[in-house]
């Protein structure tokens, strides 16, 4: 292991966690701590070199300022270094160069493999501790979704991630397809599998079951009707997994047929279709011939939902344990991965990446991942002191808190932070999200902002051309 106890000139990674409350006396400390940091950097055998006391972009330094990068809306390079300098002169220290150099060359020293153990592990040590009232009848849940994002146009994001092939070359930008599994109870990003948009086995379905092995038994899976389909549901209950799924619209149901439940509820047994392309002969020969699932349908009378009728398949057929209404409920709870989407889009603006290159693309993935948890992490912590459900406490309310204090409790010693961090974690359990159920709004903006053309060629015909009319 590396010896990252660096004298006051440097930081150690406890201070360099500190901005995010993990002292011990908090609640859920251990998600994440400072020895777990270190002991993943070691056996990476990250070093930096120059590891005196003169040097300025340690791990535990640029770790702190990636992080800062995810957390503020200024995600430029140059503004972490200015945060770097600006915390070494409220220290008492001598500012560094504010040339971005340094901490560019030390981003790019971060494994992007540290940075992934360090998001799931924050995500599977927090699901293992909340308590038993956050769960759903006592198992864990997690909402599987999917959704994209783009990148700067350079020739090596193009490469390894082209555009939309509807698109006309050099009018478009990169994208990537990712599919994220979220935790029900407290919005973590347990795990996430990403890859090109188009091209064989890149769709979600695809991505989703290189992540169905690392998904612990007894979990229930909760998705929409893209992934309700027999090979998904065969490979988790091979796994020990339960799922939730909403019927796909292919799929073709009859509840007169089957062992009657109840009304519109009853269980059925589901053919192995025939093999598709994607699937070899000997993987398709373990498949089993018939599923035993339960299909259940119920009806919406609210008029703010897009839809009258919702038909649900599931591999819970006890209706003893999991009744009808419950399951119905937890299908409508899916909703919550849909603002949890939008806060890693929106709210961190991970969006559109900045990164020119694949191999930075992947780390600045996982570091917005790892804030992004860190962030869910402490509103749990608030929830905990608050004595109330996680998701009622604000996402937005929880990353402004941690940006105020991040130098704060940088600076602070152990008792100090401790002390303080309880005081501020009871006052963000008091920033509750709104309560706004069956919200009903229209896609639509009052506000009209300045609208452009599409740029329908590449930049630089676009600007020769401009050039071209002006001489003439």
């Amino acid at each position: 292991m590396l010896p990252y106890d660096f004298p006051q000139l440097c930081h150690s990674f406890q201070q360099a966690s500190a901005p995010f409350l993990n002292d011990g006396g908090l609640p859920f400390a251990n998600v994440l701590s400072a020895a777990a940091i270190e002991r993943a950097f070691g056996e990476e055998h990250v070093d930096f070199g120059g590891n005196t006391n003169e040097a300025v972009f340690t791990p535990p330094v640029v770790l702190w300022a990636f992080l800062s990068q995810v957390l503020e809306s200024d995600k430029a390079c140059r503004a972490a270094v200015q945060r770097i300098l600006a915390m070494r002169v409220a220290s008492g220290q001598q500012p560094c160069s504010s040339d971005t150099a340094a901490y560019c060359r030390g981003r790019a020293k971060l494994p992007a493999s540290v940075l992934k153990h360090l998001t799931l592990e924050t995500g599977s040590n927090l699901d293992a501790l909340i308590p038993e009232d956050w769960l759903w009848h006592g198992k864990h849940v997690e909402i599987v979704d999917g959704t994209t994002l783009t990148m700067p146009d350079t020739a090596a994001n193009q490469e390894a991630f082209p555009q939309l092939n509807t698109q006309e070359e050099g009018a478009g930008f990169p994208i990537i397809r990712m599919v994220v599994l979220m935790s029900l109870a407290t919005g973590s990003l347990l795990d996430m599998a990403f890859g090109p948009y188009e091209g064989k086995k890149t769709g979600e379905t695809a991505l989703l079951r290189k992540l169905l092995v690392n998904v612990r038994p007894g979990t229930i899976l909760l998705a929409d009707r893209y992934y309700c389909n027999y090979w998904l549901v065969a490979m988790a209950q091979a796994l020990g997994l339960d799922v939730v799924f909403r019927m796909h619209q292919l799929r073709d149901f009859d509840f007169r047929r089957g062992q009657r439940l109840g009304e519109d509820d009853h269980v059925v047994r589901w053919m192995r279709p025939q093999r598709p392309e994607w699937m070899d002969k000997a993987t398709y020969a373990k498949m089993p011939l018939t599923l035993t699932m339960r299909e259940l349908r119920f009806h919406i009378d609210n008029s703010a939902c897009r839809t009258e009728e919702i038909t649900i398949a599931t591999t819970l057929s006890d209706a003893t344990i999991y009744a009808k209404e419950a399951v119905a409920d937890l299908y409508h709870d899916r909703w919550h991965v849909e603002p949890d989407i939008f806060a890693l889009k929106q709210s961190l603006g991970m969006d559109h990446l900045r990164c020119k290159t694949p191999f930075m693309i992947e780390k600045e993935l996982w570091v917005h991942l790892l804030g992004y948890n860190l962030i869910r992490k402490t509103g749990c912590q608030a929830a905990q002191l608050g004595e109330v459900h996680p998701r009622a406490v604000s996402f937005t309310a929880t990353k402004q808190l941690l940006n105020a204090i991040r130098v704060q409790m940088t600076q602070a010693r152990a008792p100090e932070r401790t002390a303080q961090g309880l005081l501020l974690l009871r006052e963000l359990a008091k920033a509750r999200v709104g309560n706004r159920p069956d919200r009903c709004e229209p896609r639509l903006v009052k506000r009209r902002p300045k609208q452009y053309k599409h740029l329908r060629k590449p930049r630089a015909e676009a600007q020769a051309e401009l050039k071209r009319k002006k001489v003439a």
